[in-house]
């Protein structure tokens, strides 16, 4: 196996916890609401890795970043449109002040870090629940936002977590470099598996997307 293969074995329980959380009751929400927070998830993502792409001297690990956030701008269009569609009045939107997990995120230095918290274990996360997300929007006939879900943002968070995988590969390349990189994820899933859970307390339903 090679260490990215182990590291996604030896996460691969507190993920799966975290998704599985996410497959909650659908009962207290609107597909509405939750798309109200994916704008903020996507705002809040696409902000991060453009914040990190000054800082990176790696021009490949630069681009991922640029290019993750950029994606994640498209994101945030693509969902903002569908609310629009939905009746809401975009005007009145305020992304929220970071959550506590993205205020952690904002202090990562370092390549290996921002790899392994950014691009594979951020992205791991997205993917997993926006699968709970769709499969909530198809049994509340919401079918617009499945196929964009499917056919645009599912597809592009697979993407990054795969650049992300090859960069981690790449760049973690020593014992130390290794550590950091699993401390890291470690305390991403930590951080993450608390705030989704009070969220979904304060909202009374589980399947959130985004991370």
């Amino acid at each position: 196996m090679t260490f990215v293969d182990e590291l996604t074995a030896r996460s691969a329980d507190r993920l799966s916890a975290i998704i599985g959380a996410s497959r909650g009751s659908t009962d207290g929400g609107t597909s509405h609401a939750l798309l109200q927070i994916a704008l903020a998830n996507e705002v809040a993502v696409a902000e991060l890795a453009a914040s990190w792409v000054g800082t990176t001297p790696e021009l490949d690990v630069k681009l991922a970043f640029a290019r993750q956030a950029g994606d994640e701008a498209g994101h945030f269009q693509l969902v903002a449109e569908r609310l629009r569609a939905l009746g809401f009045d975009m005007d009145a939107f305020v992304p929220p002040a970071a959550n506590p997990l993205f205020q952690v995120l904002a202090t990562l230095d370092g390549t290996v870090a921002r790899i392994a918290a950014g691009l594979f274990t951020l992205e791991a996360i997205a993917y997993g629940v926006n699968e709970s997300f769709i499969a909530y929007c198809r049994a509340h006939d919401d079918t617009e936002t499945v196929r964009i879900y499917e056919t645009i943002i599912q597809p592009e968070e697979r993407e990054h977590q795969l650049i992300g995988r090859t960069l981690l590969e790449k760049y973690a390349a020593t014992p130390e470099a290794r550590t950091l990189a699993q401390d890291t994820v470690d305390r991403v899933l930590e951080i993450a598996s608390r705030t989704r859970a009070a969220a979904a307390t304060r909202l009374g339903v589980a399947c959130i997307p985004g991370c």
